[in-house]
């Protein structure tokens, strides 16, 4: 800061412009507030009061402190200065201390507030605390249950897969209708497009909406409450906001690592390869749905935790708020050690159509140690229950969740009336309570809480003509069609299919690049469909130019109008197709394309898929991989398809066609074409796609000037009879329509003169025996480059998008 030195003015009448507005922060991290002090510059001789507001606001009425400096009469200005700026700042010393410590005072009150929450809170917080066996975080719920009150989203998603048991039924309902009651509003997020995904119900997508349809129906029998429940059908959701959902997922991919990925998989005793590259798409598409339906809570079981906390690590990364993880308890299964109800062994869960007699059969038969035995206490699973619970008795435990959960209930046994779980269970380990009576009761209660579900399904007529579907389906054992599921773009299938794939966007685009996508278009069969591929999805997943829409975008508008002025007989044949406005066409056939593949490939698999010089660390790559799958799946028309990509896309062109084979379908060509060696200096480096561009200097960029072009070559390496490695050389090939072409040397007469060679070829064998200097070669690819930039200032359009790109540079 400065001081502003000013005429001597009277105490108390400092002007505005001498008010030194400093900020404690600036002198202390610890600073709380602002402070406003008058600094006249004081002369020798003369006494300063130095005085600071004690407010929060410029007051100049407010209480002050103030302190005397007296410079000695001897003393210059630069000591009184010094002298004025050492009071200043023990006085500030002492201000910023006794603030600190009134914070400190004020946080303490503040948490202590907290803690007493008031009787209208915290009611809300016991009840929606209640239903989770774990919170993360418990200062965040509380938080937004003061912040929403009756305006919080909470979330769960179920898969419509056939029937409903007791914790997907009449548990789920008691935890619904407390979150509800306490003002929150329910979303159920039905998944029956990932049960289209996943083949139930035959792959068709109307008899899964028909399940769906009776899960509803059976939480309205059970005593949900539905005035403050919502129910979204994600096969409608996301196609209609595929960008939005999409878009969300390839971030939540790009920034989260494989590793913490496969931490969200449950896949017991399998190794890492095991693992298909679907398992790891399925945690990245629930952590998007959080986001995407906008919850505030979390409300999933406990086996969906670490799902839930990727999504939580995901806001740190992207710096969203976190969303509260409020997690269930998981109701053991009937049978001694099942961690949860199984739909596969019907006796191990009490499903809410079972009939009394199926109710008792059940319990009857059901596990009900009293005491801790060895064996099923070894099959303690962490991931599912984070309470731990030696005893793993499934009796007691719909006791305590399912009965003792609802408000004001007690539990008749022996002539007793039990009103805490605790004590029903301490009187059965010890014997008060026999496990006959236990179960005598228990069945007397489930069958109660069933009995509306089942006279519904009675009594409704539609109730009962959903059921009655669901039960048949069930018994016809529905199969998958064997037909593949692809996207399919028009107009492929009258003439062989020839695709490019665009490269990869980076920073600066290079033209190299672009005579490479020339040269890769041009080996087109005729009669072909060539179409140039621009992957703006695949980009984003991998992070390319920060994965920012926006200039992945503009990269290829530039690509295609570089393309356009440089070869424009070649781009009239070709079709250009996005591959975003390609998926927003049929999202659903693409994505259950893309899906459908990784539960093909194991990781292994897409770590084979990979440029040899790269390492498979992130989620984004298996997306890649999956992506350039659904591309080729898309583009194999019925004539057949050949694939012709960079020489770096060899091990991905085979990886996509090794999946049409296993779809079925023909095999696609693939034919890898080696880039043209037009970096500027022999070196060589590899890197991963998604890093951007190399350095600027090394390659020629559309943006680069006449001036910079030559500046360039005339540093390119350029070594006197080598035409293997020779950039200038190279550029010369790649800039000649034909290797016929007569290429014309400029030189001093004292040098020999102008000199046309017949060809390129006579042009190498000239430089190959000496006869040609390397300044005069470098001379001629220079004219080379600037007629090909001739060409491309001649697109008024392209001379437009170069300029605005070097305004932005």
């Amino acid at each position: 800061r400065s001081l502003v030195r000013g005429p001597p003015v009277p105490a108390r009448c400092f002007p505005a412009s001498l008010l030194w507005k400093m900020d404690a922060v600036a002198i202390s991290a610890a600073a709380a507030q602002p402070a406003c002090i008058g600094l006249p510059w004081p002369l020798p001789g003369e006494k300063l009061t130095v005085q600071w507001l004690n407010a929060t606001t410029e007051d100049l009425a407010a209480p002050r402190t103030a302190m005397v400096v007296e410079p000695s009469p001897s003393a210059g200005g630069v000591a009184s200065s010094r002298l004025l700026l050492a009071a200043v700042g023990g006085a500030l010393f002492c201000l910023r201390r006794r603030r600190v410590h009134q914070r400190a005072e004020k946080e303490a009150a503040t948490l202590a507030a907290a803690r007493r929450a008031p009787a209208q809170d915290d009611w809300r917080f016991k009840l929606v605390r209640s239903v989770g066996e774990e919170c993360q975080a418990d200062r965040e719920l509380r938080g937004l249950l003061k912040m929403k009150r009756n305006k919080f989203t909470l979330y769960d998603g179920f898969e419509p897969s056939g029937r409903m048991h007791i914790a997907q039924g009449v548990f789920k309902a008691i935890n619904v209708n407390k979150c509800t009651k306490a003002g929150g509003t329910f979303v159920f997020w039905v998944a029956d497009w990932f049960a289209l995904m996943n083949d139930k119900m035959g792959g068709d997508l109307e008899k899964i909406k028909t399940v769906g349809k009776y899960l509803i129906e059976v939480w309205k029998a059970s005593g949900m409450d539905m005035s403050r429940v919502k129910f979204l059908w994600s096969s409608e959701e996301i196609n209609n906001n595929a960008q939005a959902y999409w878009g969300q997922a390839l971030d939540i991919a790009r920034r989260s690592t494989l590793a913490r990925i496969k931490k969200c998989c449950q896949i017991m005793g399998r190794s890492e390869d095991a693992l298909t590259a679907a398992q790891i798409m399925y945690p990245i598409m629930q952590a998007t749905d959080v986001f995407f339906l906008e919850a505030d809570i979390c409300q999933l079981g406990v086996d969906q935790r670490k799902v839930n906390m990727l999504a939580r690590d995901y806001c740190d990364w992207a710096g969203r708020k976190k969303p509260v993880i409020l997690s269930h308890h998981m109701l053991y299964g009937l049978t001694a050690g099942q961690p949860k109800m199984s739909k596969s062994n019907p006796d191990s869960a009490i499903f809410m159509e079972d009939a009394p007699e199926d109710v008792e059969r059940k319990i009857r038969n059901a596990y009900c140690p009293t005491a801790p035995e060895e064996a099923v206490v070894g099959t303690h699973d962490e991931e599912m229950h984070l309470v731990r619970d030696d005893l793993m008795n499934p009796c007691l435990d719909y006791l305590k969740h399912i009965l003792f959960s609802r408000e004001g209930y007690t539990f008749n046994a022996g002539g007793r009336v039990y009103t805490e779980f605790e004590d029903v269970k301490q009187a059965f380990v010890s014997g008060v309570v026999s496990e006959e009576l236990l179960k005598d009761r228990l069945i007397e209660e489930m069958n109660s809480l069933l009995e509306p579900v089942r006279k519904h399904f009675q009594e409704d007529p539609a109730a009962k003509e959903l059921l009655s579907k669901v039960r048949q389906w069930k018994k016809e054992n529905l199969t998958a069609p064997s037909t593949v599921t692809r996207m399919r773009l028009p107009g492929l299938d009258v003439a062989p299919a020839f695709a490019v794939f665009a490269p990869m966007p980076c920073e600066e685009l290079q033209l190299g690049m672009v005579l490479d996508v020339i040269r890769r278009l041009q080996l087109a069969p005729q009669g072909s469909s060539t179409v140039l591929w621009l992957a703006d999805w695949s980009a984003m997943a991998a992070g390319c130019l920060g994965a920012s829409k926006a200039c992945i975008k503009e990269f290829y508008e530039l690509l295609l109008l570089a393309l356009e002025a440089l070869a424009p007989e070649t781009m009239q044949l070709v079709k250009v197709c996005w591959q975003g406005e390609a998926i927003l066409s049929d999202p659903s056939a693409y994505w259950i394309s893309v899906i459908n593949t990784g539960r093909r490939c194991s990781l292994e698999a897409i770590r084979a898929a990979l440029p040899v010089d790269e390492t498979l660390e992130y989620a984004s790559q298996v997306i890649f991989a999956l992506l350039r799958v659904g591309d080729v799946l898309a583009l194999a028309g019925a004539k057949g398809l050949t694939l012709c990509s960079d020489e770096r896309d060899t091990n991905l062109d085979a990886f996509a066609v090794r999946l049409c084979v296993d779809f079925g379908l023909v095999a696609p060509e693939a034919r890898p074409v080696c880039a043209q060696p037009l970096r500027l200096q022999p070196v060589v480096s590899g890197g991963r796609r998604s890093t951007g561009g190399d350095d600027g200097r090394l390659h020629i960029l559309l943006t680069d000037s006449d001036a910079e072009v030559a500046r360039k070559i005339r540093k390119a390496f350029c070594e006197p009879g080598n035409v293997g490695l020779n950039p200038p050389l190279a550029w010369l090939r790649a800039l000649l329509s034909a290797s016929s072409t007569p290429v014309e040397v400029r030189r001093a007469s004292e040098h020999g003169g102008d000199v046309v060679y017949a060809d390129l070829a006579a042009l190498e064998a000239a430089f190959a025996r000496g006869n040609l200097h390397p300044a005069d070669l470098k001379e001629a690819t220079a004219r080379a480059l600037a007629g090909a930039r001739r060409r491309m200032q001649g697109s008024e359009q392209l001379r437009a998008a170069l300029v605005r790109r070097a305004a932005q540079r």
